[in-house]
């Protein structure tokens, strides 16, 4: 199977390209298959593991998955080529076969998937696009563990548990984001 070619580009200052037309894109990188997938996937095992009922962590319902699911599609209106391709690749998967549940939650592995996929992106990806890609996924597990479960406050009400906390800390620590 041949590695999709993806380019990135992320405008001036961060300006939207010019009306009705895409920015040309700065840097151009080729990612393999195995890379490919590991950035397409990686949002999609935050929001599982964000939603996923932990000691000390608050229960999650409805709301905080479809919260996660906002996040992820929020990623099309990104200023970044790479964000961009990534949701669009996550919406136009129809092979319908979930990775094991295990493997979801699997805290461990994830951090480690989040790791992999930092230094991937330090390897090819456009340091603009590399940011915004690590900071999506940042924004979709926050999403998930601020959303509200009893429906009367809206999710930005509600305060981040320390265990969810602690949670978002170490995902943030792994996609190197400071």
């Amino acid at each position: 199977m041949l590695a999709p070619e993806v380019p990135m580009s992320h405008s001036v200052a961060g300006e939207p390209p010019s009306a009705g037309r895409r920015a040309a894109p700065l840097t151009t990188a080729v990612y393999s298959a195995a890379e490919w997938d590991l950035l397409t996937g990686l949002p999609g095992r935050v929001l599982v593991a964000a939603a996923t009922p932990a000691p000390g962590r608050p229960p999650r319902g409805v709301a905080a998955g479809l919260a996660g699911l906002d996040a992820v599609a929020a990623g099309r209106a990104f200023d970044s080529d790479l964000v961009r391709a990534v949701v669009a690749a996550i919406y136009a998967r129809h092979d319908g076969a979930p990775a094991p549940a295990d493997q979801l939650a699997d805290l461990v592995s994830l951090l480690a998937a989040c790791r992999a996929a930092a230094r991937v992106l330090r390897r090819r990806a456009d340091p603009a696009d590399s940011a915004a890609y690590r900071q999506w996924v940042q924004s979709v597990a926050a999403r998930v563990c601020r959303a509200a479960t009893d429906g009367d406050r809206a999710p930005a009400d509600l305060p981040t548990a320390p265990a969810d906390r602690r949670f978002l800390d170490r995902l943030g620590g792994a996609l190197d984001l400071g």
